[in-house]
């Protein structure tokens, strides 16, 4: 993966969110694991990588992965809930920040690194408040509480606004997300299972990998 001399824009950056469509959200018990299971889900076709604050050491995850990646590949931090945490992670090469929630503080704090903010909501008017602080994508979370059929109910009142649904998300489900207008979908768990990441069974996460992506393809035909 190429390092560029400077993040890409926020617009672009969504633009590649929506090309790739699934993005991993990465929790490992050490930043090593989380770089090998990472490559693994680039290996069988998810080219989103969420590496979340969750994760021991996130930051040095984030550096080896901005050269180890293949190109074309989006990195991120996810859960992020401190302006410290935004700023470490850019410096460390994630050309988008993910927070669980919306406040005002940490909004500003995300935006001001210059990179691609998506925002965390799930009512009404905590969307609201996220596009009034600057969301670029709003990540419906947790988005298994309604499920496509929610999103589509919000579509009424914010037919443009890019959501990102995460939680709950798996590949039965991926056609239902795209034909309710998700620009991409965050999947944790059920793409990433802890006991492979912490076995080391990077096969397992390829295999899987592949099995969302081709999911996310189809659902487009």
């Amino acid at each position: 993966m190429t390092t560029p001399t400077s993040p890409p824009t926020p617009t672009g950056t969504v633009r590649r969110l929506q090309e790739v469509g699934v993005v991993a959200v990465l929790r490992a018990p050490d930043w090593r694991s989380c770089v090998s299971a990472a490559e693994a889900l680039a290996a069988g076709g998810v080219l989103g990588i969420e590496v979340t604050f969750s994760t021991p050491e996130a930051t040095r995850a984030i550096a080896a992965l901005r050269e180890s990646l293949p190109e074309g590949a989006v990195l991120g931090a996810g859960t992020v809930t401190t302006a410290e945490q935004a700023r470490t992670a850019v410096e460390a090469g994630a050309t988008f920040l993910v927070s669980p929630g919306t406040t005002a503080e940490l909004a500003g704090a995300m935006k001001e690194t210059g990179v691609a903010c998506l925002l965390g909501a799930i009512t009404p008017s905590e969307v609201m408040t996220a596009l009034a602080l600057g969301a670029d994508v709003v990540k419906l979370f947790p988005a298994s509480l309604g499920g496509p059929a929610y999103l589509g109910a919000l579509r009424g009142p914010f037919p443009t606004v890019a959501f990102m649904p995460t939680g709950g998300v798996s590949p039965d489900n991926l056609p239902a997300w795209r034909k309710a207008g998700v620009a991409a979908v965050g999947a944790g768990s059920d793409l990433c299972p802890p006991a492979a990441v912490a076995a080391g069974d990077w096969d397992a996460l390829t295999t899987r990998a592949g099995e969302y992506q081709r999911a996310w393809q189809e659902a487009a035909l």
